[in-house]
């Protein structure tokens, strides 16, 4: 019994991590545009944190973020980083100026929303 219960724990575990399947991108053509990121999590399945912040993927593969931090009380920022997409990843840069990238998967994608899954954090976005 005890071998059984483990079995069916190992399955649920292989599935439930298969079961966010990505979307790989061929290039950039679906990105391009503006999106609202509406939330991040840490999770799919965990509390959403609403954000105010739109990115905007330009062809050039420059990455316009726009945003307001109200901690800082600085206002809105804009703030153009670079990205490509390789592999079936979007590969952003980190921190404008620098060489680091990270990579971000396309969770699901429609024609109105997209979920990233990047390093950290999922983003939940909405074309504008």
């Amino acid at each position: 019994m005890k071998t059984i219960t483990i079995a069916l724990s190992l399955f649920a575990v292989f599935a439930s991590a298969n079961a966010v399947a990505d979307v790989k991108l061929a290039d950039n053509s679906k990105l391009v545009g503006k999106w609202q990121v509406t939330a991040e999590a840490l999770a799919l399945d965990r509390e959403k944190k609403k954000l105010q912040v739109t990115w905007e993927f330009q062809k050039d593969g420059t990455l316009i973020t726009t945003g307001e931090d109200a901690r800082s009380g600085i206002g809105e920022m804009t703030i153009p980083i670079k990205y490509s997409v390789a592999d079936g990843l979007i590969k952003k840069q980190v921190t404008p100026g620098r060489e680091k990238y990270e990579d971000c998967a396309v969770v699901e994608m429609d024609e109105k929303d997209m979920i990233l899954k990047c390093k950290f954090l999922y983003l939940f976005m909405t074309r504008k």
